[in-house]
This record gives structure tokens, sequence and C-alpha cells, in this order.
């Protein structure tokens, strides 16, 4: 099993929402309406929704990389 990175780049995060609502598990918003990870370390069974919204986000500010 690997094991994942996850990172938002909340300067250049637009609060869109939809990594959030593709991983809840991994992403939230805070009171600025901005992404944070909640899960900064993940294993393979996140990989699958983290890598959605890393593709669906419209400014690419999510990174994912192998821990």
């Amino acid at each position: 099993m690997g094991k994942w990175k996850v990172a938002v780049d909340r300067d250049a995060c637009i609060g869109d929402g939809i990594c959030a609502s593709l991983c809840p598990d991994v992403f939230e918003l805070d009171d600025e309406g901005k992404s944070v990870v909640t899960k900064e370390i993940i294993e393979d069974d996140l990989y699958d929704c983290v890598k959605e919204a890393v593709d669906s986000c419209p400014v690419s500010c999510i990174t994912l990389e192998e821990a």
C-alpha cells in the first residue's frame, strides 16, 4: 500500500468546494470558504477520490504526491 501527501494552496483556492463534495473525508471548507485538508497523509483507499478532486479543481490548487 502506498501513502500519499495531500496539500492545498490556500492563496490560489477560490472556494469552489468541489474537493469537499467529492472527497469529504479529506477536504472541508473553513470559515473563509477556502479548502483545508483534514487528512494530510492518505492511503490507497482514499487515492481515487483525492485524485478526482485534484483533476476537478478549477484553479489546480490541490497537490497529491507520494509520501
